[in-house]
């Protein structure tokens, strides 16, 4: 989440005429995250306060985002705690805002975690596959957009500007990649960005997942990789430093499993998935360094927090 579209207070209130929402009381942009822009909104109805937040797609074409919004929808009404969109009046959750797509959605409450306990951990990983059983009646389908195939031609795209170390890494990993039989593990809908940031808590009690614009039909393990990546990673102040928690994994995955056991190929397979999970994240926070984006607040995430985790899974196994 970060501010690249400029919106003005008379655009803003326009752009509210078409929801049942109020009156504008205040707005301001969010400076976290990367990928779109963001502002929380607070309007006036019925002399009561009501919190949103604002967000315009800057790379999504208007065709592609009904997918992530009724996922979002979905998923609240079947109890995961996610932001449910509003609806506007003359259709749909869809909008344009600056000559681009956008919507409003509920502003949930409780905040985001930095260094997330053991606890919470395992409230996401029994959140996730509450989330992934719940996706098994949703009926539609987007493919994932940052897949091996992305991952290769990201990666010609940037190789010419990266250290010998760099290009080595990441070639060895595309070529293993290519040895794990994705295809036939479980799949369905997954996040595809579960980051600390992407959840927020009151305490230990999860009140939101959010940030759902990658969201696709994948392997359900890639998902839970992903997670295991970023929530149980000791939070060293320097990427060289990063080592993992195991009372952490061990908490989030046996929380999983008591909601959907791994398959025997799922267990065979995670070693694979937890080193695509940290190529993805690579490979996207090079890009953003190397080719950044002019922005009023952007947020660019260090790519060596990635490359240290990368290595770490290619010298060794995390049990599950």
């Amino acid at each position: 989440m970060s501010v690249y579209t400029v919106v003005e207070e008379p655009q803003l209130i326009e752009f509210l005429k078409d929801y049942q929402v109020g009156t504008l009381e205040s707005y301001e942009g969010i400076s976290a995250g990367i990928e779109n822009t963001n502002y929380f909104v607070n309007t006036q109805l019925d002399g009561m306060t009501h919190r949103f937040v604002l967000t315009i797609f800057e790379h999504h074409a208007f065709d592609e985002l009904p997918y992530f919004l009724n996922i979002m929808a979905f998923m609240a009404e079947h109890k995961i705690p996610t932001a449910h969109p509003i609806p506007t009046l003359s259709s749909g959750y869809l909008k344009e805002l600056c000559g681009k797509p956008a919507s409003l959605v509920e502003r949930l409450t409780g905040g985001g975690v930095e260094n997330p306990s053991v606890s919470q951990s395992g409230v996401m990983g029994m959140q996730l596959a509450r989330f992934h059983k719940a996706g098994t009646d949703f009926d539609q389908f987007r493919a994932n957009d940052r897949g091996l195939d992305w991952m290769r031609a990201t990666f010609s795209t940037l190789k010419d500007r990266l250290s010998d170390e760099e290009r080595t890494l990441i070639s060895d990993e595309l070529a293993f990649q290519t040895n794990t039989d994705w295809a036939h593990l479980p799949q369905g809908v997954i996040h595809a960005d579960l980051f600390c940031d992407n959840a927020l808590f009151n305490g230990d009690e999860l009140s939101g997942i959010i940030d759902l614009y990658y969201a696709c039909n994948a392997p359900l393990l890639y998902d839970l990789a992903v997670m295991v990546n970023d929530w149980c990673r000791v939070h060293a102040d320097r990427p060289a430093d990063i080592e993992f928690d195991a009372n952490k994994i061990q908490t989030m995955v046996s929380h999983y499993q008591n909601e959907r056991a791994l398959t025997a190929e799922e267990q065979a397979a995670w070693p694979s998935a937890l080193r695509l999970a940290a190529l993805r994240f690579f490979l996207s926070r090079l890009k953003d360094k190397l080719f950044p984006r002019e922005g009023e607040m952007t947020q660019i995430k260090d790519p060596d927090v990635f490359k240290r985790v990368l290595s770490i899974h290619q010298n060794s196994v995390l049990p599950l």
